[in-house]
Order: structure tokens, then sequence, then C-alpha cells
């Protein structure tokens, strides 16, 4: 096989490895009527009612294997995932499916978080709930506080992600805007007893930031919020509502998220099923099974697509000419979630501007090749899911008559890489752990 086909070799491998539903079935167990996650066991012939609230770009994966754990014990419930995402599932008639907007949050979200709501308002303490979140949930799960509205939240979502926040910034705000975010649907559910798994799709699985943690504890604050917004100088741009409730909360005068110190928490266990962590081991894996010197470099890679991208490059050239920090034939591995400050008015997202980023950086090499993965088969507001590049992908994009340079300055890498058949269109993979990159050097 060539360095394209062990990419996908790699790929198919570590998307398989954080499989949603494989996720759930390794997690939790059900021996009789006995349903138990870790230490935390729940005896179904002993509870009122149980409720499944999947949310994420994961659910549907993730509830038909707990609906096929729960059975008849299951008593309602709500799948709230992205567009084209529930397509082929079949769920009992006690389960409503919905599919909204990502990512930024539109209408059916809306409906769907207040059916949420309204299915927890009457909890007891003989009641259960089992929650499923992965990526996607934060925008999907949308709830505005009082005097903010949807548009408003679409406004200030759009905003922050041109901007280039990180997913940590932009839930800061989001937790801030919501009445179901930041520990709340934990609030909702209580008194009854919570479990929540998590497929995780940020950088170091904090449950506080994926999905917007509405099942965590909440660590921070209103002051946090207008931070963020004012470091992409934004507090003059968000809607009025926006800024008049946040800064209201910053003077206390409306409540804050559910913090850690909190009696609810003493009833909800969350945990951590699926990662990227997870996903690039087994990337590592593969390669090694192909007869590559592999290694993790981190799971911690953030900042703008076309600065990692250098960094890969010089990777590869350190491992070309120095052998170092592997001799050939060799993989390197990492995972994170990059951004890209939005500057022109092309088409792309963040995997595939590092890839045009990385090619423009490796122009020229033989026997080089690298794989810009979003998980979940959704890099940005495109059809795409990243790209494969080489060292010969910039002379086949001029040949198509492209400028390769201005295209990364006008943020245009999608036509380019359509062009020189680099894009992989994975369609929606049914799992979402951040992104994945993948160098190969021969």
């Amino acid at each position: 096989m060539g360095l394209k086909e062990d990419l996908q070799a790699i790929q198919s491998t570590a998307l398989h490895s954080v499989d949603p539903a494989l996720a759930v079935r390794r997690s939790l167990l059900r021996q009789d009527t006995r349903l138990s996650v870790n230490a935390v066991v729940w005896d179904l012939e002993q509870i009122d009612r149980v409720f499944l609230i999947a949310v994420g770009k994961a659910a549907p994966a993730m509830a038909a294997a707990a609906v096929a754990l729960l059975g008849e014990y299951l008593t309602a419930g709500v799948v709230l995932t992205k567009y084209h995402h529930a397509a082929g599932y079949r769920f009992p008639n006690v389960l409503q499916v919905i599919e909204a907007g990502h990512p930024v949050p539109d209408a059916a979200g809306l409906r769907s978080a207040r059916t949420i709501a309204a299915l927890l308002a009457d909890t007891t303490i003989h009641d259960r709930v089992l929650v499923l979140l992965s990526g996607g949930g934060s925008a999907l799960l949308t709830l505005p506080v009082a005097g903010v509205t949807l548009e408003d939240l679409q406004v200030t979502t759009d905003l922050l992600l041109r901007a280039g926040a990180t997913i940590n910034e932009l839930n800061t705000v989001r937790k801030h805007l919501s009445a179901i975010k930041g520990g709340q649907l934990a609030r909702l559910a209580a008194p009854a007893s919570v479990i929540s798994l998590i497929l995780s799709d940020v950088v170091g699985d904090p449950l506080d930031v994926i999905a917007s943690g509405p099942t965590a504890p909440d660590n921070t604050t209103y002051h946090d919020a207008l931070s963020v917004l004012t470091h992409y100088t934004l507090l003059d741009c968000i809607p009025g509502a926006v800024r008049q409730y946040l800064e209201s909360g910053a003077r206390g005068t409306v409540p804050e998220t559910p913090k850690p110190e909190e009696p609810l928490f003493s009833y909800v266990y969350n945990c951590i099923v699926g990662s990227n962590r997870l996903s690039a081991l087994a990337a590592v894996a593969e390669a090694q099974r192909l007869g590559y010197h592999a290694l993790l470099l981190s799971t911690f890679v953030e900042g703008e697509a076309r600065e990692v991208a250098k960094v890969a490059a010089a990777l590869a050239k350190s491992v070309r000419y120095h052998n170092e920090p592997l001799p050939v034939p060799a993989c390197l591995v990492w995972g994170g979630e990059t951004t890209v400050t939005v500057r022109g008015k092309g088409k792309g997202g963040r995997n595939q501007e590092l890839a045009l980023a990385a090619a423009l950086a490796l122009e020229g090499m033989y026997n080089v090749a690298l794989l810009a993965l979003a998980t979940d088969g959704t890099d940005g507001p495109t059809d795409a899911a990243g790209a494969i590049i080489d060292g010969q992908t910039v002379r086949e994009a001029r040949g198509c008559g492209w400028d390769p340079r201005a295209a990364l300055q006008e943020n245009n890498a999608y036509p380019l890489l359509a062009d020189t058949k680099a894009l992989l269109r994975t369609g929606p993979t049914g799992t979402n752990v951040n992104d994945l990159m993948v160098l190969l050097i021969q």
C-alpha cells in the first residue's frame, strides 16, 4: 500500500476504537435487573421511572446501545442530534428523536431543550436519568435564559466562531446564557439520580466543557464569559440583551450556574467513555501493525490551524533529515482541536486549512503524507471530514489553476483540495472525539 492507503487504514481503525455504541456497551453493564457503571448500581426493579436523554452527534448510536440494555424498563426520553445524523436508526415510541442545527443553534434545538426540561420537571427521588453526551451537544441543547432570544444566541455563537474562539471559551459564554447547560440539566433532573456517559470532544476531557457540561458543576463565572467577549473585542458587537444579562450576572443580580459544592451533584455520576486519546492510541497501534515506527506526540494540540501545520512540516523534515524523533518509516500522531480566524470569504474548515498550510510547507518533499481529520465527519460548514495531502499537492493545485497561498489567505481550502482530490468525505461517522492528525514519512 502507498502512504495515502496507509493513512486511510489508520483512519478507519482510529474511528472504530471510539465507536459510540461500543463505548456505551463497554461502560454500561446489565446483569439481570442490575444496571451498573463502575461502582454505581441501579436496581431497575426498585426504580419508578427511567428517563433517557441523549444529546450530540453520537446520540443515536449511544442511545441505541442504551435502549438495548434498558429494554422494558425505559419510561421515556429524547434523542437529540445534528441534522441527518439519525438516519437508519429505529427507536421505541417512548423516545422522541429530534434533529437540530449545529454549530449555530436553531429553533429545533430550542424546541427539543424545552421538551427535555418538561420531561424532567416532575422527577422524584425514586426516578433515574441516564444521560448520553457527545460533541455538538452545546449547540444542539439550546434553552436561552429569560430575556435572551434564540436569534441573540445565534449571533453571539457566530461571532465567537468567526473570531477563532476555542471551544472552552465558546462554551463559557454559552453556559451563562442557558437554562440547561453548565450543570443545569442535573438541576432540572434533581432529586433523581443521574448517570452521564460522555464521549469527549474537548482537549483534556474537562467535564464542564464537553457539550457545555449539562450534568457537571460549572467552574466558570459570568466574569469569565465577559472576559472572553472582551478578549475578542466583541462586547460592542453582541446583542444588547446578551451583554445586559451577562453584566447582571457579574453584578450578582441573576443566579450563577451550579458550582461543585452544591448538594445536587452528590446524586450525579459523570463518566468519560471515549476520547481523542483513545482514538490516537488506536492510530499508533495500527501504524505499528503496518510497519511504521509510531509515536503519539500529544492530544492537547490547539491554536491556529495554519500555525499547527508549520509545526507538522517541521517534524516531517526532522524525521527525514535527522531521524528525530523517530527513524523512517515514521508515523507521528497528535490530536486536539485547532481554530481558524476567518479573514476571507472562502469555504473550508479547520482541518482543510491545516492540510493546505501543511501542503505549502511540505511542497516538493517525496514520501511524506498528512491526514487531518474531524472525527465526526464534518469539518467546518462543509461536507468534508478533512483532507489527505502530500508533498505534491501544491504542484497539482497549480496545475488546476490555483494559487495555493492566495487560497489559504482567503480561507478557501475546500475547492482547492476538491480539485486535487485531497478531500476526505466520510459522511457522518457517528462519533466525535476532536480532530486527529497523522503524519507518515518514508
